[in-house]
């Protein structure tokens, strides 16, 4: 008996339709092959090439947003709750998307993206870290893996009993035997939809179960996380049709029982007395030959601060806009609306935004009525970047000396300090960026501003070995591979390199070169040609993860 070829077309749509969800993010984004249902399950490593390569392709098509001091808060923030989570031990990366929708989102390796709008909406730091709880439970509770694993298990089943339903439809014959095999792959369409709707509702309550607990050994009120779910679900009342909702709400379904259950187990978490957390990631161990998990905590144990949160969100409001004029007006705008002064977290926002239009005179100034700044040295770096967009290039260097010597480790302070002493120009001042940045850079290879500005530090001391080497090395942590490895290996052909030089560049090419095998045996993209697709939506880079 064959099948009406209508109707087989209709059943593999039906049967791709579980799978479609993994090919559209992954031929966009040409991500690493997540396997199959024949073969086997993707391994941690995996996982945390996945989640890399998923870094660097969002940044390759320019939908981060990457500042040193709104990067410092959000991973120092993510940290702390990492470290109160079940799994301490996983690693964790945290980032920012430009975006202004109201989302965040997980993906595998633990990699957590932030939208701008997010962060902006929170009325509470307290939000935000439940939102970030929320995400970290996904990741701790393997829901990305484990929707792979369903996906893999139910597609099949439920494929070969839609087959079989169709062809006994179409044996009926006569005028019933159409409707049969069209109710027949209905069915099995809305198996499948329904199946992955059930998972996905399932993983959404387990992570706020987690996320809450999180939130509450974190030091954070575990109510932020009902308080902030009760918010969206009223704009989503008030908006006319679900594409109107913010995206948070596509994305993560809020119901009134949802809500409820929040609140209920909120209500019921508390930190444990002489709760002591088992680890902190970004800890050194007490002892190396102690078992895992002997970590200190220092500064754990104490409440979190939340007094930075409003200046982080008048620098992510700046930054997050379309242009610097856009950020002036949006501030002006609200200044009228207060019929008063901004706030000092405003005013210091608008001396940023200001800034970025030229009016470095102007800023100053009003970073000069701020009379209560924020803990740490926020204030005093933006003052000594003003000084050298001012002209006032010897105190603007004095002001970055001064706060480098107290804060010798601050990836901001190095990366600003470095970035005056480049755009200053000459060679000295290329070799003082040099020395800058060096110390840092030896600890955190992978940072890919460090490795641009070192880059450009380098090539100003007129030490191109090293310029080459830094940009190669910027290249592969943009999602180009094939690029790192084509210049390392044109870079090589110099015959005035040294024995260690050469010794070096050699060791690079042998650690990138199975990686572009790689990349091009899965069929991945991981040259210049990503740069072309720029056009892409947010929405198309997040469906093979959770919370997005």
């Amino acid at each position: 008996m064959s099948i009406r070829p209508s109707a087989l077309l209709i059943l593999l749509s039906a049967a791709t339709f579980s799978t479609g969800l993994l090919a559209q993010a992954r031929d966009p984004l040409q991500l690493p092959d997540m396997g199959s249902s024949a073969g086997t399950l993707i391994t941690p490593g995996e996982e945390k090439q996945y989640g890399e390569y998923t870094l660097f392709q969002l940044r390759a098509y320019q939908m981060l947003l990457e500042d040193p001091l709104l990067d410092e808060y959000l991973n120092r923030l993510g940290n702390r709750l990492a470290s109160f989570s079940d799994r301490p031990q996983q690693e964790f990366t945290f980032f920012w998307m430009h975006s202004r929708d109201i989302n965040a989102f997980a993906t595998l390796g633990g990699y957590v993206g932030m939208n701008a709008g997010l962060v902006l909406t929170a009325q509470t730091e307290d939000e935000v870290a439940a939102v970030l709880a929320h995400e970290i439970s996904h990741v701790t509770q393997r829901h990305i893996v484990r929707a792979v694993e369903r996906q893999q298990k139910d597609t099949l089943p439920i494929l070969l009993a839609t087959l079989g339903a169709v062809v006994l439809a179409q044996q009926a014959g006569g005028s019933s035997a159409g409707n049969a095999t069209q109710a027949a792959i209905t069915s099995g369409m809305a198996l499948l939809q329904q199946r992955s709707i059930n998972h996905t509702r399932s993983n959404e309550y387990e992570a706020d179960r987690v996320g809450i607990a999180t939130l509450a050994k974190a030091g954070y009120q575990p109510m932020a996380m009902a308080d902030f779910f009760g918010r969206m679900h009223r704009t989503l009342r008030s908006t006319i049709g679900a594409e109107e909702a913010p995206e948070f709400l596509r994305t993560h379904p809020v119901t009134s029982s949802r809500i409820s259950e929040a609140k209920g187990r909120a209500e019921g978490a508390t930190r444990p007395i002489g709760f002591v957390p088992p680890i902190k990631p970004t800890a050194e161990p007490i002892n190396p030959l102690l078992p895992g998990g002997m970590y200190a905590h220092v500064g754990l144990d104490a409440p979190p601060s939340r007094e930075l949160f409003p200046w982080v969100q008048a620098r992510l409001r700046v930054l997050s806009a379309g242009s610097p004029g856009q950020a002036v007006d949006e501030l002006n705008r609200r200044a009228v609306a207060l019929g008063a002064s901004l706030p000092e977290p405003e005013r210091y926002g608008f001396a940023l935004a200001l800034s970025r239009t030229g009016e470095a005179e102007r800023a100053l100034a009003e970073l000069a009525k701020i009379r209560q700044p924020p803990p740490g040295f926020w204030i005093e770096l933006a003052e000594a970047e003003l000084l050298h967009l001012a002209g006032r290039q010897a105190e603007s260097e004095s002001a970055y000396a001064q706060l480098l010597a107290l804060y010798p480790d601050s990836r901001p302070i190095v990366l600003g300090y470095a970035d005056v002493l480049i755009r200053t120009g000459g060679s000295e001042h290329g070799r003082r960026a040099q020395e800058v940045l060096r110390p840092l850079l030896l600890r955190r290879g992978d940072d890919i501003a460090l490795q641009r500005s070192f880059g450009r530090a380098s090539e100003l001391a007129g030490d191109i070995v090293r310029a080459s080497e830094a940009h190669a090395e910027a290249s592969y942590l943009s999602g180009r591979a094939e690029d790192a490895l084509n210049q390392l290996q044109a870079l090589k052909l110099r015959d005035d390199l040294d024995y260690y030089q050469r010794a070096r560049i050699d060791a690079r090419i042998a650690e990138l070169t199975p990686v572009v095998l790689e990349l091009r045996e899965r069929g991945i993209r991981a040259g210049r040609e990503q740069q072309s697709n720029r056009g892409l939506e947010q929405t198309t880079a997040f469906r093979v993860t959770q919370g997005s």
